[in-house]
């Protein structure tokens, strides 16, 4: 039976949730990211990259590149959501799935053309995701996840393509040798002065002449250009830890706005567990100093998903962390040992004001966002940083690198 491998990929999505939301911003330059000097583009529209603008590139030369684009610093709570709804979708209609990242999944689709027809199928899914969320999204299809990712990309914009079985290593032949996922600038630089430019070269050479050069390295490469990919579609699962974490624009030895930003960072993440219906049962505080060297410290503790249980202890593992005498460049939390299950009621702690309290500013930060309700104390967090495996289940979100 021959493998069939689905590949989704949702275009420029942080940008396309951003003109979803407000149509103004559509067919404009767009970025999506860090906004400080330090930042970092996590998401750019196509617009922008006539200009030499591409994500991962630092925001201070993506604005020199093209000045007239708009910036934006993105919320990860917006896209987790868009993100979900897009993974509903997928888990109704797809029996096997796996979600590689935020915008992106496979979909092991074997055996399904006695029913259907693998094509087809693929391009009513298609059809449904963009009817029921309003996000462009592309596809690729083929025998194995790494073609029928290198298909999606080509297929971009909002469009899809299939290489049928047995055409692999002559849909891949004439394209550049970067678009061979794994190799990265340095490994592109390095084929470029063995005069290799297209996929077509690696697929004469010898394989023993690309480890050479490459080492193990190529190896993966030379097998990827000739289509070959044995790798499985990992089935989709939730993740075991929630964290988040903020580099400063400056280090700072600035101990009230360190405890802001921690208080920010706690409320953040309880809130996300109590959305989630999970609670963790255990926490750690990481610090890295100007030196980038880095600290932490994790504590086990009853399940909970309350803040005023989870506050104090974050605080007490900061002090014990915390060498007054250094300039803090990193500060983050984690929440680990996870489980299902609603906010348990504290019999020694708890009382029906505090749940009724919890209830309400949940339902304000359902409404009108996560940040809609805070503590006096963290008011002077402008930022909180980067949310890595926000729920339900979902894989990281960075928005940026850096935050100011």
């Amino acid at each position: 039976m021959t493998k069939t491998v689905l590949h989704l990929d949702l275009d420029t999505f942080y940008v396309s949730v951003e003109r979803l939301i407000d149509s103004r911003l559509l067919h404009r330059p767009l970025l999506v990211g860090g906004t400080s000097d330090r930042g970092v583009v996590a998401a750019c529209s196509y617009e922008t990259r006539a200009f030499g603008v591409h994500s991962g590139m630092s925001m201070k030369l993506a604005r020199q590149l093209c000045p007239e684009a708009t910036v934006i610093r993105g919320n990860a709570s917006t896209y987790t959501k868009y993100s979900t709804d897009v993974t509903n979708i997928i888990k109704e209609d797809v029996p096997l799935f796996e979600k590689s990242s935020i915008d992106e999944f496979y979909a092991d689709l074997t055996g399904m053309d006695r029913f259907f027809g693998c094509y087809k199928y693929a391009s009513e899914l298609r059809s449904r995701i963009i009817r029921e969320t309003g996000l462009p999204i592309s596809f690729g299809l083929s025998v194995n996840k790494i073609v029928s990712k290198v298909a999606t990309n080509e297929a971009k914009p909002n469009n899809q393509l299939k290489i049928d079985a047995g055409f692999e290593k002559e849909f891949l032949a004439p394209l550049s040798v970067k678009k061979i996922p794994m190799v990265g600038d340095k490994t592109y630089q390095t084929l470029r002065n063995l005069g290799v430019r297209q996929i077509k070269t690696i697929q004469e050479m010898p394989l023993e002449m690309l480890q050479k050069v490459l080492g193990a390295h190529g190896t993966t490469i030379w097998q990827r250009a000739q289509g070959i990919d044995n790798t499985p579609v990992i089935p989709y699962c939730e993740r075991k830890s929630i964290s988040t974490e903020r580099t400063f624009d400056r280090d700072t030895i600035d101990v009230n706005r360190l405890n802001a930003i921690l208080i920010a960072m706690t409320e953040n993440l309880a809130y996300q567990l109590r959305r989630g219906d999970k609670l963790t049962a255990c926490i750690a505080v990481k610090i890295r100093y100007s030196d980038f060297n880095t600290y932490t410290k994790q504590l086990k503790i009853p399940y909970t998903s309350a803040d005023h249980i989870l506050l104090p202890k974050i605080q007490d593992l900061f002090k014990k962390l915390y060498n007054r005498r250094l300039l803090v460049r990193l500060i983050g939390i984690r929440f680990s040992h996870l489980a299902g299950g609603n906010y348990q009621i504290n019999l020694f702690d708890d009382n029906e004001e505090i749940l009724h309290l919890y209830n309400a500013m949940d339902n304000i930060r359902n409404r009108y966002g996560d940040r809609s309700v805070l503590r006096a104390a963290s008011l002077g967090a402008k930022t909180i940083g980067r949310i890595t495996n926000p729920f339900n289940g979902e894989p990281p979100v960075v928005l940026a690198h850096r935050t100011q």
